[in-house]
């Protein structure tokens, strides 16, 4: 009986219920880097390398992972994918959840968005399978075009697309007291997001030119810079991304995203979306932390440090 009641609970609960970890957070980004790249890109005086703050981000076809060697490689945090659409869990998501938190490593679920499924439904999942009180830093909505699904191709009008996109990230906010961050590829971007969303963070996908060559005007906090990372402790290619500011700055914004929320998060208002009629973000996360504007070229980054 108490194994069937376990497997009836939320994987939110579950995780909740996992102990903290003794580690500091932040201090993860003092490691120096010790991983690869497999096919590394040219990027000239705007090399990744140059930026101080290195993470991953990870999902199944990652396989087993030795936390306690990726954090000593000098990966400094992870976003791991939670859910997509309104029914699929990562198998792997509790696991390296967990395993993450142990590590010390700051910690991010992210979601893959699909236009197939409302915004509210995908919500609910998320919340379903998300826990709220062991987040280290804010939830991730991955938007971009699936090119190969097999059962979802569609592509929504940029003003459709905004608005679902919208309406997810209320929901979130409104239940963990964070403003999500936004992951994107550069054909979506250019097609939809152009311009918007200027007081959330992004999190750009640029694997052959520096970000500001292919997003005219997008501030970002995290660039995907590679899929070919070689990291000890995992097998396989990685995709490895960095952090736009100094390790100072990232200590800032880690402790700034960590903190509670100014008041607690309206549980019933997240999961009745019907009776929302506006995000309830005043007083939890309405001013973002530090760094709306981070420092993107390493000019301005050595600047900074000084």
């Amino acid at each position: 009986m108490r194994s069937l009641i376990i497997a009836l609970m939320p994987l939110s609960l579950i995780l909740a219920s996992c102990t903290s970890t003794s580690y500091d957070l932040m201090e993860t980004a003092s490691l120096q880097p010790k991983f690869q790249d497999k096919d590394p890109m040219d990027f000239g005086v705007n090399s990744p390398h140059r930026h101080e703050v290195h993470g991953i981000d990870v999902s199944k076809w990652n396989g087993n992972i030795n936390w306690v060697q990726v954090r000593n490689s000098g990966v400094a945090f992870t976003f791991i994918k939670a859910t997509e659409g309104k029914d699929v869990v990562d198998p792997k998501f509790a696991e390296y959840w967990q395993q993450a938190r142990a590590a010390g490593m700051p910690h991010a679920p992210y979601h893959f968005y699909y236009f197939c499924s409302s915004a509210d439904e995908q919500a609910n999942w998320f919340i379903a399978n998300v826990p709220r009180d062991s987040m280290a830093m804010p939830p991730v909505i991955d938007v971009e075009w699936n090119h190969t699904s097999k059962t979802c191709t569609t592509r929504p009008p940029a003003p459709v697309v905004r608005a679902e996109m919208k309406r997810f990230m209320d929901r979130l906010e409104a239940y963990y007291g964070k403003r999500p961050i936004i992951y994107t590829s550069v054909d979506f971007h250019r097609e939809n997001l152009e311009g918007a969303f200027p007081d959330y963070y992004f999190w750009v996908r640029s694997v052959a030119k520096h970000p500001s060559e292919i997003y005219p005007g997008r501030k970002w906090a995290f660039w995907q810079y590679t899929s070919t990372g070689v990291v000890p402790g995992i097998k396989g290619n990685t995709d490895i991304n960095v952090f736009a500011g100094t390790r100072q700055y990232w200590r800032k914004w880690v402790a700034a995203v960590s903190a509670p929320p100014q008041r607690p998060a309206q549980q019933q208002i997240a999961q009745q979306p019907q009776t929302i009629a506006q995000p309830a973000t005043q007083g939890m996360s309405g001013t973002l932390p530090p760094m709306v504007e981070p420092p993107q070229s390493v000019g301005q980054i050595q600047q900074a440090a000084n």
